[in-house]
């Protein structure tokens, strides 16, 4: 059961129980109304109470979150799946590829991430994703298992406290071979995936790069660290391409080329986050998945 628990302090005597909640604990308006209409959602001392129950000093608050939510409705399907880190409040995830994280209207009967855990977790578990990842990205995804863990993750996304890099394989040598790519993204007019670069109505996207190694060969090919700094769709792969080198086999952006990899060559390669209940910082690292090594290895250097 994932639950959070507060001793009342001398100095929060005499507030109630909704006060604490959402002071002390952090809960939304609507998570307490949705747990206070059920059996076992806020309990005091062991005793289940109503939100307007003024506490004492020592009081035991208690707030099973499991009870405030709502079964997710996806189908369960057995799947393998490269679980890096696990407690009773979130996953951290080694994603393949292809893999979609949430089902879509453009590929309806395709498993999806979702339905993996839906089968992993089992019934009447959800599964929120917080770092979303393009089913051609491979890497480090976290997802919360409910609606409090998710909102406490997401208010951390692009800060300090929950850091991402990845690696990836780009057509040609960025110059400066370090720098910021900060260029704004909008939607591709008449597409339902695509994105562009849209200076007028676009929204404001950054994006740290680092030129890593680089082959001189036919064709100049780079390997290079990414860091964003915002979340937009298909942000990476936009703004690479933005700069003249998009990602080699990213269709979309650049040119599809399933010779040397059959999707874009990108990898979320570390993930760090402060856990919201326990305070700990949380670092994961993923190796490259066997599609990137036999691109270095052939183009770039042996790894």
């Amino acid at each position: 059961m994932a639950k959070l628990e507060l001793v009342v302090a001398a100095e929060q005597s005499g507030r109630t129980v909704r006060s604490l909640l959402k002071g002390g604990l952090g809960l939304s308006t609507a998570r307490i109304n949705r747990l206070k209409r059920t059996d076992s959602g806020i309990t005091v001392n062991g005793t289940r109470v109503f939100t307007s129950a003024v506490l004492q000093a020592g009081d035991h608050l208690e707030v099973n979150l499991d009870a405030a939510e709502r079964a997710a409705g996806t189908v369960p399907v057995p799947m393998a799946l490269d679980i890096l880190y696990e407690d009773e409040h979130l996953l951290v995830i080694n994603k393949c590829a292809p893999l979609a994280v949430i089902p879509s209207s453009l590929a309806k009967e395709e498993p999806t991430l979702a339905n993996g855990l839906a089968y992993y977790l089992g019934p009447g578990s959800s599964f929120h994703p917080v770092n979303r990842l393009d089913r051609g990205t491979t890497g480090l995804l976290a997802a919360a298992k409910n609606g409090y863990i998710h909102d406490q993750l997401r208010r951390q996304l692009h800060s300090g406290d929950f850091r991402r890099k990845y690696l990836a394989v780009c057509q040609g040598v960025p110059q400066p071979e370090a720098g910021r790519v900060d260029l704004p993204i909008g939607r591709e007019p008449g597409s339902a995936i695509k994105r562009r670069i849209d200076l007028e109505g676009g929204q404001s996207a950054q994006t740290d790069y680092c030129v890593l190694q680089t082959a001189w060969g036919e064709e100049k090919m780079s390997l290079v660290e990414l860091t964003p700094h915002t979340g937009r769709t298909h942000q990476l792969r936009v703004h690479m391409a933005a700069i003249g080198c998009p990602l080699t086999g990213d269709w979309l952006y650049g040119r599809e080329d399933r010779e040397r990899i059959a999707r874009p060559a990108l990898h979320a390669a570390q993930l760090e986050l402060v856990h919201p209940v326990t305070g700990e910082r949380l670092s994961a690292a993923a190796p490259l998945p066997e599609d990137m090594k036999k691109l270095l290895e052939r183009y770039i250097c042996p790894i």
